[in-house]
């Protein structure tokens, strides 16, 4: 199978996913083995594909110069947020096939980061789509490029992608996530911080409405104070980290 990026760039599917763990910062996705600042730099040296660069922030997908294997990506969350009736659509098939890429030809592109987040109860699974068009039609394929991670297929073309059970890979910077399960707390307190952060409770937070700062303030309080999972609570803390430095003692 085929499948092609933006400005006509494509790969092949291949049998092979990445053999790393997703780590969500809780505003972006990342499959890669750097551990610092220096070693992402010299990732993106010895590798090619879509990166991120001075103020041009796109999704990244990073190949091999020799191979042409996809070895790296990191993804990021849109800012709007679908509904919940619009989040409701996406579609539950096909199921996920893993696989890796390789791509057509070793030459620098551009992938645009998605525009809409859809979240499923209990944010069980973020679906992010180019647009809500895609959800008139069916997906085409699901391509499990690593652990949860998908790319979303739809007439050849890479419209989105998802990541399943997003409170188990919260982490921070570069650091692993945790292998253990998440904490049914930490789980909540997900999507609460998700809540605070996306639309409409964002707006709310940001005209200082009373009940949303009190419920940010809540929220930063019980992950201060949560004992247990306490590398992925600071996960969040980070999330929501300007949030409560601008708004929290209103």
């Amino acid at each position: 199978m085929k499948v092609t990026f933006d400005n006509d760039w494509r790969a092949s599917v291949t049998d092979d996913p990445l053999r790393l763990a997703p780590g969500f910062a809780g505003t972006s996705v990342r499959i890669a083995e750097y551990a610092d600042v220096e070693e992402w730099q010299r990732f993106l040296v010895e590798t090619f594909g879509s990166q991120e660069w001075l103020w041009d922030a796109p999704d990244e997908l990073r190949f091999d110069q020799a191979s042409r294997e996809l070895v790296g990506a990191a993804f990021r969350l849109p800012y709007e947020t679908a509904d919940v009736e619009d989040s409701a659509r996406v579609p539950a098939m096909p199921p996920v096939r893993p696989g890796g890429l390789r791509a057509d030809e070793a030459r620098d592109f551009r992938q645009e980061i998605t525009t809409v987040l859809c979240r499923a109860p209990g944010d069980a699974v973020l679906t992010c789509l180019r647009d809500l068009d895609v959800l008139d039609e069916p997906l085409e394929a699901r391509i499990g490029i690593a652990s949860d991670v998908a790319l979303l297929v739809q007439h050849g073309t890479v419209v989105g992608w998802s990541l399943t059970d997003p409170a188990q890979y919260l982490t921070t910077g570069f650091a692993a996530p945790d292998p253990d399960p998440p904490s049914p707390a930490t789980r909540r307190l997900l999507t609460e911080c998700l809540d605070l952060i996306t639309q409409p409770m964002i707006y709310e937070v940001e005209d200082r409405e009373p009940a949303a700062l009190a419920r940010l303030r809540a929220v930063d309080d019980a992950l201060r104070n949560q004992r247990e999972d306490r590398h992925r609570a600071d996960a969040l803390l980070s999330l929501i980290a300007n949030l409560v430095e601008d708004y929290g003692n209103w």
